[in-house]
């Protein structure tokens, strides 16, 4: 008998200074029976024709389920064409495709942002114009736009879906909320079956009222 086919999770997210706890979600996640694709274990699907951003967005595309970490670190693999981190790509890639979608900012994200717009600088082209001296603590002000992206303030309050963001602060904070959701593995199934049901409908409806 053929076993079904496990939910796959993809984890976005920078490593510098979070490897325990990427590996304590790695561990949870398979434990709960879930097919997890985390590029710090080597476990996302790489093909030699494709470059490391490629592969990344591809299994973003591919994956069933989106979890994503909003650290104070924008990451070191920055796209040379237009200055976006990897990491911040597949949160983009996440948004665009309306994947089902779960994340985390670290509150270290969230204090930055909520003072940088005390002192008048509230949006990304004006945080832009700072200079952000060297910190172990907080790495690039460009993770503020990934966490405004992410809890889609650009759109009207009414229009919002799928913008909740988890504040943590420590590697516990993250597990519990990481336990809480994912632990009810019935439930999860159920979701992502209606919401490819729901995106089947709506494949076809869009391509109904398109034919002449």
């Amino acid at each position: 008998m053929k076993s079904a086919k496990k939910p796959v999770i993809f984890i976005s997210s920078t490593v510098y200074g979070i490897e325990e706890l990427l590996e304590r979600i790695y561990t949870l996640l398979t434990n709960f029976g879930y097919e997890v694709w985390l590029s710090h274990k080597g476990t996302v699907p790489v093909f030699s024709n494709k470059s490391a951003f490629e592969n990344c967005i591809v299994a973003v595309e591919k994956c069933d389920l989106f979890l994503g970490l909003i650290t104070p670190y924008y990451g070191s693999g920055v796209d040379e064409e237009d200055g976006i981190s990897i990491t911040h790509k597949e949160l983009r890639t996440a948004l665009e495709l309306k994947k089902p979608r779960w994340l985390l900012s670290h509150d270290h994200v969230v204090f930055a942002r909520s003072f940088l717009e005390k002192l008048g600088h509230k949006t990304a082209a004006e945080r832009k114009k700072l200079t952000l001296a060297k910190s172990p603590i907080f790495g690039d002000l460009r993770v503020i736009d990934m966490y405004e992206e992410a809890v889609l303030s650009q759109t009207p309050m009414r229009d919002r879906q799928g913008n909740w963001v988890q504040k943590y602060q420590n590697t516990e904070d993250a597990l519990l909320f990481t336990s809480a959701q994912f632990s009810r593995f019935q439930e999860v199934e159920a979701f992502i079956k209606e919401n490819l049901s729901n995106s089947a409908q709506f494949t076809k409806t869009s391509n109904t009222r398109g034919a002449k």
